[in-house]
C-alpha cells in the first residue's frame, strides 16, 4: 500500500496552551479517513499542518513524491472574493476551457458560471471550493468542514460525491451520519493525543468509548495500589523515626520512589465533555401550542412569499422537524413566529397559545448582546425571580466558562462558545414551545448527541429547523417540508429525506468524483471502474445477509447509475 504522508512526533503550542503532543499518523493511497474532535481541539490546525500552510513546533512530516495534494478550505479564501465562479475554475486550470465548462455542468454551478463568489451560498461554495481543487487533480483531498451550512439536498450530494470519489481524502466533519456514510477510518483527535481506528465514525466512538471504559478501570486499581503502597511507605517512615531504624526508613524510600514510578506510568483518563445540555420544559394540555391556517411566509415584510402554510399545528410532545432546501422559506417561519410572539402582533392565519412561554434559538445567534459580557448577556433568557449574578455565575462555571472569563465580551467568543452560552440562556427557563434554526450549525458531534437528547426528554413542543439527519432522526416525531412553494405534512423521515434527495440541487455528484478518476475522454477508464463495481456488487450480494454491506452496496449502485450515464449506456 502506498505511503503519501507521514508524520512523527508532532507537537503545536498556542497562546491557549498546547493543541497536540507527540502526534503520529500516516496516510495511504486510497484511505477514507473521519476526523473527529471536540471544537477547538485542533482538527482545522492539523489539516493546515498536512496540507504545509503552517508548521508545527516539533516533530516532522513527510509528503511522498507521489502525493498530489488539495486543501479544501472551510471558508472562501480572501483572494478569490472579487472573481466570478468561472474565473475561480479558469484559475485553477488555466488554458483549459472545456474543462472548466465540464466542470460547470457537473457541479451544476453553469446558472452561476457569471455571478461573483461572494454572492453564493454555502452548498455553492462547498461545490465551488472542490472543483477547485479537482481541477489539479489530486489523489489526497484535505476536506475541512465541507458539511457546514449546507441544506440537505447539498449535504446528500457531498455524500455521493465522496462515495464516488477513489483517491484518499481525510474528512473534518461534525455530521455523523455523512462521516459513516463516506468513510471507513477514523481519526480521533482528544486530550492532545490522536486515536486511530479502522472503523468509520460510529463504531470508532464506541470502540473509543469502551477503551475509556477500560481505563478508568485500570486507573482505579491502579490507584488503590497507590494508596496501598502510600499508606505502607508513611506508615514504616513513623516507624523508622520512633524506633531510629535506618532500615525502616530506608524501606519507606524504595517504596515512595514505586509509589512516584506508579504515579508517573498510572493509566490516562480523559477529562470528557466540560458541559452536559438540559433543556427544561412544561407541557400544556391545549389543543395546540402554535397552529398555522393559510399562512403566506415572506423573507421580510411586503416582499412576495416564499411558500404558503395552509396547516399546521404542534402540540406538548410533538417535536417537528422542518426541512427544505436552504432560501425555501423555514427560518422565515421561525421568524415570523418569533415575532408575533415577543411582539403580542396579530398575524392572519398564526396563532400561538396565548400562555405559552415560548424559547427560541437563532441561528445568527444574535440574541446575545455583542458588546454585553458572559454574565449580563444571559439576563433577559432568566426568569425574574433567578436572575442574580449568583445564579448567573453558577450556570456559567458549570458550562465551561471558568470564573476568569465571566467579564468577557461576547464578541470575543468563537461559534461554538456563543451557541453554547445561548444554549445555557434558554437553560435558565422553562418552556411550553421551543424554536430552534439550525442549532447544531456550531455543535461538535457531542453536543448533537445531547441536544438529541435533551429533546428527547423535553415535556413541551419543539418546532426544528435543520439539516443534520442524525438528530431528526433521535428526537422528531414529525415532519413539515417545504415542497414546491407549499408546507407539506410527511410522517416518515426517510422519505423526506429520499424525496429532497432527489431535488435538481443534489443531482450529478458522480460524474464529478468522475473527473477526479480520470480525463472525460477516457472511456476505457470509465467502463473498467463499471466493470470493477459489478463484480464487487456480485460478491458481497452472493454473502450470507448477515455478512452483506447494505451501505457499500448502496454507494456501488449509485456510482454505476453515474458511469453507465456518463458512457450513455
Amino acid at each position: 500500500m502506498t505511503t503519501l504522508i507521514t508524520a512523527q512526533s508532532l507537537s503545536l503550542e498556542t497562546n491557549h496552551g498546547s493543541l497536540f503532543h507527540d502526534l503520529s499518523l500516516t496516510l495511504h493511497a486510497g484511505d477514507r479517513i473521519g476526523l473527529l474532535g471536540h471544537n477547538g481541539c485542533g482538527k482545522s490546525t492539523l489539516l493546515g499542518l498536512l496540507s504545509g500552510s503552517a508548521e508545527p513546533a516539533a516533530g516532522t512530516i513527510h509528503i511522498a513524491r507521489a502525493c498530489r495534494l488539495q486543501h479544501v478550505e472551510q471558508h472562501l479564501p480572501d483572494g478569490l472574493a472579487g472573481l466570478t465562479v468561472r474565473g475561480v475554475l479558469a484559475q485553477a486550470a488555466p488554458g483549459s476551457p472545456w474543462r472548466v465548462d465540464t466542470l460547470l455542468d457537473e457541479l451544476g454551478l453553469a446558472a452561476t458560471a457569471a455571478q461573483a463568489v461572494d454572492t453564493l451560498s454555502g452548498g455553492q461554495h462547498t461545490r465551488l471550493l472542490l472543483g477547485r481543487a479537482l481541477l489539479h487533480e489530486p489523489n489526497v483531498l484535505l476536506l475541512d468542514e465541507p458539511s457546514n451550512h449546507l441544506d440537505l439536498p447539498s449535504l446528500l450530494w457531498l455524500e455521493r460525491f465522496l462515495a464516488g470519489w477513489r483517491g484518499a481524502f481525510v474528512l473534518v466533519s461534525h455530521d455523523a451520519r455523512l462521516l459513516d456514510n463516506a468513510t471507513d477510518k477514523s481519526w480521533i483527535l482528544r486530550d492532545r493525543r490522536l486515536y486511530h481506528f479502522d472503523l468509520p465514525c460510529g463504531a470508532a466512538r464506541a470502540a473509543l468509548a469502551e477503551q475509556d471504559g477500560a481505563a478508568a478501570a485500570r486507573h482505579a486499581a491502579e490507584q488503590k495500589e497507590i494508596d496501598r503502597l502510600a499508606a505502607s511507605s508513611k506508615r514504616l517512615a513513623i516507624w523508622g523515626r520512633t524506633y531510629d531504624n535506618e532500615d525502616l526508613a530506608r524501606k519507606a524510600k524504595t517504596m515512595q520512589r514505586r509509589v512516584d514510578r506508579l504515579k508517573e506510568e498510572q493509566s490516562f483518563v480523559t477529562q470528557g465533555a466540560p458541559w452536559k445540555l438540559a433543556l427544561r420544559g412544561r407541557a400544556l394540555a391545549a389543543d395546540a401550542l402554535l397552529a398555522l391556517d393559510d399562512v403566506p411566509v415572506s423573507p421580510a415584510p411586503g416582499m412576495a412569499p416564499l411558500f404558503h402554510a395552509p396547516h399546521g399545528v404542534i402540540r406538548a410532545g410533538e417535536r417537528v422537524a422542518l426541512l427544505g432546501a436552504n432560501g425555501a422559506g423555514k427560518s422565515s417561519l421561525l421568524r415570523l413566529c418569533w415575532a408575533a410572539y415577543r411582539q403580542q402582533a396579530d398575524v392572519p392565519g398564526l396563532r400561538l397559545h396565548p400562555v405559552a412561554d415560548i424559547g427560541y434559538y437563532d441561528q445568527g445567534l444574535r440574541q446575545l448582546a455583542g458588546d454585553a459580557t458572559l454574565a449580563d448577556a444571559l439576563y433577559p433568557f432568566a426568569p425574574e425571580g433567578a436572575r442574580s449574578d449568583i445564579v448567573f455565575r453558577q450556570a456559567l462555571v458549570k458550562a465551561g466558562f471558568p470564573y476568569a472569563r465571566h467579564g468577557q465580551q461576547v464578541d470575543t467568543l468563537s461559534g461554538g462558545e456563543r451557541a453554547r452560552l445561548l444554549f445555557l440562556g434558554l437553560s435558565l427557563a422553562s418552556h411550553y414551545l421551543l424554536m430552534l434554526d439550525e442549532p447544531t450549525n456550531h455543535l461538535d458531534i457531542d453536543g448533537k448527541l445531547e441536544l438529541a437528547e435533551a429533546l428527547k426528554a423535553f415535556e413541551g413542543g419543539c418546532l426544528l429547523v435543520s439539516h443534520d439527519r442524525e438528530l431528526i432522526e433521535r428526537c422528531c416525531n414529525r415532519y413539515w417540508v417545504v415542497h414546491e412553494g407549499r408546507l407539506e405534512q410527511w410522517q416518515d423521515a426517510a422519505d423526506a429525506f429520499a424525496r429532497l434527495g432527489a431535488a435538481p440541487s443534489a443531482t450529478a455528484a458522480a460524474p464529478v468524483a468522475a473527473v477526479a478518476r480520470a480525463p472525460a475522454t477516457d472511456a476505457d477508464s470509465l467502463l473498467e471502474r463499471l466493470c470493477e463495481l459489478e463484480a464487487l456488487l456480485a460478491e458481497d450480494l452472493a454473502r450470507k445477509p448477515r455478512h452483506q454491506k447494505p451501505a457499500s452496496q448502496q454507494r456501488w449502485r449509485e456510482e454505476m447509475a453515474a458511469l453507465a450515464r456518463a458512457l450513455g449506456l
